[in-house]
Order: structure tokens, then C-alpha cells, then sequence
């Protein structure tokens, strides 16, 4: 069951890029849709982070970008 989205709260989960640790702040269910994708693409969700990373324009922040990359995967399908 999803938790009610108004008062959906982001949680701060750590992630290395390119050998760096850095924080996204997501709401848990763009967390738990980025792990799907993930697992279905049988991908880490650091090398999935990544590709999105290197993809996104310097003026989009990676949790954006992250959440914008889930939106068009169940709205358009898997790439």
C-alpha cells in the first residue's frame, strides 16, 4: 500500500557516482519504482544513478533527474 502522496516526505539515501558518495533525497516511492527499474534492468542502482547522471543537464539536480527518468519509464516504457 502507498503511503498517502501530500504528505510524502523525501528520504535521504546515499549513493557513489564515479567513485564518489554523494545524497539524493527521494520520496520513498520514487526510491522503491528507481530499485525496480533497476533489478529489471539488471543493474546496479549506482551504475543506473550514473547513466542518469551523465545524461541529465547541469541544470537539473540528479534527484530530478532521477524522479523524471522513473515518470517516463512507467509513462513511456522501459528503454
Amino acid at each position: 500500500m502507498m503511503s498517502d502522496p501530500v504528505n510524502a516526505r523525501p528520504v535521504k539515501h546515499s549513493l557513489t557516482l564515479h567513485g564518489h558518495r554523494t545524497s539524493v533525497s527521494l520520496e520513498d516511492e520514487f526510491w522503491q519504482a528507481f530499485r525496480a527499474i533497476a533489478a529489471a534492468r539488471g543493474q546496479p542502482l549506482n551504475a543506473l544513478a550514473a547513466e542518469i547522471d551523465a545524461a541529465r543537464g547541469v541544470d537539473t539536480g540528479l534527484a530530478s533527474a532521477i524522479r523524471l527518468f522513473v515518470l517516463r519509464h512507467y509513462r513511456d516504457g522501459p528503454r
